[in-house]
């Protein structure tokens, strides 16, 4: 029996962290950071890497967009659209926990 997966959308109020099996780890190599999940590598540019450093499973979406909206020197409304598709996108591949 196959058990349908009901898919997480990202609102304001979400909580967003990073699961067990997913971890943020510097590449010496590279001079990169890469995150690394059970058979898969992501290399994040620098503002995917800032979101996902802030998912800690305290902060919500909208704080994590008004403090990326001050790092950045943005209004969180003009950051609240791509953190939200970026949260999105990675809560679809399991990556990021709501």
């Amino acid at each position: 029996m196959m058990i349908e997966r009901q898919r997480a959308i990202v609102s304001g109020q979400s909580v967003p962290r990073l699961p067990r099996h997913v971890r943020i780890q510097f590449d010496p190599v590279r001079q990169a950071h890469a995150v690394l999940s059970p058979e898969k590598v992501f290399w994040p540019n620098e503002a995917s890497l800032d979101i996902l450093k802030l998912c800690d499973g305290r902060r919500t979406v909208d704080e994590i967009t008004e403090d990326l909206a001050r790092d950045y020197d943005a209004s969180p409304q003009e950051m609240a659209g791509d953190v939200a598709a970026f949260l999105q996108e990675w809560a679809d591949k399991l990556l990021v926990r709501l």
